[in-house]
């Protein structure tokens, strides 16, 4: 398994965003706007679709009581997307990435130590990388998750030492980023790369096609 670097993720795709056969030609009549603040949410978006605004969207991530990861990050996604008021001639794409163990989840780690608690969770086994997508117009709103197994190889402490304190983890889902420093802790995938990046372009790409 190859793991590349966020610079080659277009030539990894071999897609042309402005090429007239791409999602640019079919977004015309209406304008797409991004809810999310994550940098590479938006990097990943710019490859099928080079022209969308970014508006922040600010909900409250609470896990509800008995909430399973799947519900979670739709859940998430379409707050995310109902959260943006001005839904009127424009298309509002949402997303959020989580990680979940045996059907546990893994956010945001609260600080290093937490990271670390989570990357030996994580070492020698295989976890679960769930995006929701929530796409969201003036009439309608649809929503789906895209699933990805990573694996990760047996992890030394002090790899997982010498990772937190790059201070990397710090803001992932996981306490890892695939495109960053943990690459050399993936084993193989089964699904989308992308997925794992915070955006499922395949799927993202069929659902923008649909709103011609």
């Amino acid at each position: 398994m190859r793991i590349y670097p966020p610079e080659s993720i277009s030539r990894m795709l071999l897609f042309n965003p402005i090429s007239k056969h791409g999602i640019s030609h079919s977004m015309k009549k209406m304008n797409l706007i991004l809810a999310s603040a994550s940098p590479r949410r938006s990097e990943l978006l710019s490859l099928i679709q080079p022209d969308f605004e970014i508006q922040v969207s600010g909900i409250d991530e609470t896990i509800h009581s008995n909430e399973t990861p799947i519900a979670y990050a739709e859940r998430l996604a379409e707050e995310k997307a109902a959260s943006i008021k001005d839904a009127h001639h424009n298309l509002i794409l949402a997303a959020d990435t989580i990680v979940a163990l045996h059907q546990h989840i893994l956010g945001k780690p609260k600080d290093p130590s937490d990271a670390i608690h989570m990357l030996t969770q994580l070492s020698h086994t295989s976890h679960h990388v769930i995006t929701g997508v929530s796409l969201r117009t003036h009439k309608k709103i649809e929503t789906f998750s895209v699933i990805t197994e990573v694996t990760f190889r047996n992890l030394h402490p002090a790899e997982i030492e010498a990772y937190v304190a790059t201070g990397c983890p710090m803001d992932k889902a996981g306490a890892y980023a695939i495109q960053g420093g943990a690459a050399p802790f993936v084993r193989s995938i089964n699904g989308s790369y992308t997925n794992v990046v915070g955006l499922p372009l395949c799927e993202v790409s069929e659902a923008l096609s649909r709103y011609q």
